[in-house]
């Protein structure tokens, strides 16, 4: 056994993924909270006014009520309970929230996009179409694929083998099986051999396509489809199509996206015509296609730059410079990589889209909800201290004004525990 290295460890693949997420961590800003900020000034403003209440009216206990009234535990309250509260909604719904501002953060995205394998899609290949030709039966045809793919440890060989037995097609036991690696199989069955392959161990053999069959691979090839050439002898006897299948969540979950308010757009390596065909199945009107990691992670440092934050959802170690880069990144954790889910901020649990929708105005409820709570903890602590200069307010009852809103505040953000959405609400 001869091994030869032709590139250098730091030249591989992997490495370059890694490369890429501690490039896009580093440029990644860290959000201050807003209601901290606030808090500084606050306690600032109510030292000031208790001194100058003091130094007017020569009251302390004026001066002592508006210390109990404004301190601004109600202020400090709104946010962090809000986003705990959204958290916990969120899980319940399959979501691991890893950052905490990673929901505030999603409130602001003006596109989601999508990578297809694995995510738009089941990330398995399943035959979606037989032709034969001649006089070759197409369970003649799925029996003698099944004979040769049993042995096969390739997807594709897999996904034949159980579409085969699905139609319950019995399996004739071959005399010889032989794996042409990178090109296909062989078996001898009855004296006859059989290949299954690519177009490549078809041209080797000196098998004849016909005409026909190369319109069928061409319209194969530009839905984004795979196609298994099976020959008997010298000549093909039938192509069998598989595809990667969308899943049956996927255009529903886009188009809730959509009326969401935010773009959904999609990323993938595929060709011009596949990426085509697959964003009109699920009505999405922007795409791109031919994507290496290095593209995606382009597209959405192009997008930030042009005021238009994106979430980015996926799920293989090519998506991991993205889901890093992105304004947030939502990996697929029920199949995803490991270093996908550790790229991102927010890990689906299982692999169904349809609770995305749900987390995207989750996100905004959240934000409506924080607003709020800011607005009432400083409507009412203003109010307050208005109340205190004129004496109207003494120490007990701003004590009791104080705990009551900071009682409010926490009961409107556990109100986003069971919150749902409309939709959700009608169904």
């Amino acid at each position: 056994f001869l091994m030869v290295a032709t590139h250098e460890e730091k030249d591989s693949s992997i490495q370059r993924m890694i490369r890429l997420v501690q490039s896009a961590d580093a440029s990644k800003a860290k959000i201050v909270g807003m209601a901290d900020r606030w808090a500084t000034w606050v306690v600032v403003i109510a030292l000031s006014a208790a001194a100058l209440t003091f130094l007017v009216t020569h009251e302390i206990i004026r001066s002592v009520t508006i210390l109990v009234v404004f301190c601004p535990c109600a202020l400090v309250l709104a946010t962090p309970t809000a986003i705990m509260a959204a958290i916990g909604n969120a899980s319940k719904h399959g979501f691991l929230v890893k950052e905490g501002d990673a929901l505030e953060r999603l409130s602001k995205v003006a596109r989601i996009a999508f990578d297809k394998t694995g995510t738009l899609t089941y990330g398995e290949p399943e035959v979606i179409g037989v032709r034969t030709f001649g006089e070759t039966r197409e369970e003649n045809a799925l029996s003698l694929a099944l004979s040769a793919e049993v042995n096969s440890e390739h997807p594709l060989g897999k996904a034949i083998v159980k579409y085969a037995r699905g139609r319950g097609i019995a399996e004739i036991k071959p005399e010889s099986f032989t794996l042409l690696p990178g090109r296909g199989v062989e078996i001898v069955s009855d004296g006859n051999t059989v290949i299954a392959g690519n177009p490549e161990l078809m041209s080797e053999r000196g098998v004849a396509v016909p005409a026909e069959a190369g319109d069928d691979v061409r319209n194969a090839l530009d839905r984004g489809a795979t196609v298994i050439y099976l020959a008997k002898g010298d000549v093909l006897i039938a192509l069998i199509t598989l595809s990667d299948t969308l899943r049956e969540d996927a255009r529903e979950s886009v188009g809730r996206i959509r009326e969401s308010g935010v773009e959904p757009v999609l990323l993938t390596g595929d060709n011009e015509a596949a990426a085509a065909t697959i964003a009109s199945a699920l009505g999405i009107e922007e795409y791109r296609a031919k994507c290496l990691p290095e593209d995606k992670l382009s597209y959405i440092v192009e997008s930030e730059k042009a005021g238009k934050p994106v979430c980015m959802v996926g799920d293989g170690i090519n998506d991991a410079p993205s889901l890093k880069s992105a304004c947030v990144g939502i990996a697929m954790g029920g199949i995803g990589s490991d270093i996908a889910i550790e790229a991102a901020d927010i890990a689906l649990t299982g692999e169904k889209l349809d609770e995305l929708p749900h987390l995207v105005r989750l996100s905004g409820r959240m934000m409506r909800t924080i607003r709020l709570n800011l607005t009432f903890s400083m409507t009412l602590n203003f109010l307050a201290i208005i109340l205190a200069i004129g004496g109207t307010l003494n120490p007990v009852a701003g004590a009791l004004v104080h705990n009551a809103g900071s009682v409010l505040v926490i009961m409107n953000s556990a109100l986003l525990l069971g919150w749902k959405s409309r939709r959700q609400s009608r169904q």
